[in-house]
């Protein structure tokens, strides 16, 4: 396979010093359990797929974008029990994504998109932030599983190694995921008081709210929704991509 000059991993040097990137993305994952049938890495795998389908599409729309390589340890404060689920602090991420935004300052690339992947990531108060630090570098961030609309392609309700991801991973990684039989159902207690459960937020304790680690019953994925929905999410992204790279950021608001 060729390279593609919209991933950085794969390019190279001379093609770089030749292009005018407006859009960098920066996939930020996570390593944790998914159910007993999704890998750890589900996230990363996700967000790797997305981000490069994503910039395929702005890029053939003469976007110069390029993606970074995919962070894989996110927020897990509330699963430090579960064994090997691994966690990067909120603090620390702001320090990683402080040096990356000083880089991207330091050489005039102007536009960065944090594409996340993991529920426990929540990147817009370290974006408020690192903005008024960096105000020559336009900063935003979007959830991948968020930029279509899950109910045109999956019923069962859920937020982890549900439905929807583990239909993700059989279109992108099929040879990954253990027959479905072997899931759990992804049963997750909810909390009691009802402010929690409508509009009051606490951290979740993974372990007492579910035995397998999955929230939402996966028993219907299959293969052709997922890749059905990512088509749509790509789609959705690769346009956000491309408007916002020919966007003068100075002249955001209609």
């Amino acid at each position: 396979m060729a390279p593609r000059p919209y991933i950085l991993a794969e390019t190279n040097w001379q093609e770089v010093k030749n292009t005018n990137f407006e859009v960098v993305v920066l996939p930020w994952g996570a390593t944790e359990a998914h159910n007993y049938h999704l890998p750890y890495a589900t996230d990363n795998f996700q967000c790797d797929y997305v981000a490069a389908e994503a910039a395929r599409v702005a890029w053939e729309q003469g976007a110069k974008v390029v993606v970074l390589p995919t962070i894989p340890f996110g927020v897990n404060t509330g699963q430090l029990d579960i064994t090997l689920d691994m966690n990067l602090n909120p603090s620390t991420q702001l320090a990683i994504l402080r040096d990356l935004v000083q880089v991207l300052a330091r050489q005039g690339i102007p536009k960065l998109v944090v594409l996340n992947g993991h529920g426990g990531n929540d990147f817009r108060q370290i974006l408020r932030e690192l903005q008024a630090e960096f105000p020559t570098v336009f900063l935003c961030t979007l959830n991948w599983f968020k930029a279509a609309d899950r109910t045109r392609f999956f019923e069962a309700p859920g937020d982890h190694a549900d439905e929807l991801e583990t239909s993700a991973m059989l279109h992108i990684a099929p040879e990954l995921v253990r027959p479905l039989l072997e899931a759990g159902d992804g049963a997750a207690r909810q909390f009691r008081i009802k402010a929690l459960r409508e509009w009051a937020w606490a951290q979740r304790e993974w372990s007492k709210v579910t035995a397998d680690t999955g929230v939402g019953n996966p028993a219907a994925a299959t293969a052709e929704k997922g890749e059905a929905f990512l088509a749509a999410v790509c789609t959705n992204i690769g346009q956000f991509l491309t408007e916002l790279a020919a966007t003068d950021t100075q002249d955001l608001y209609e």
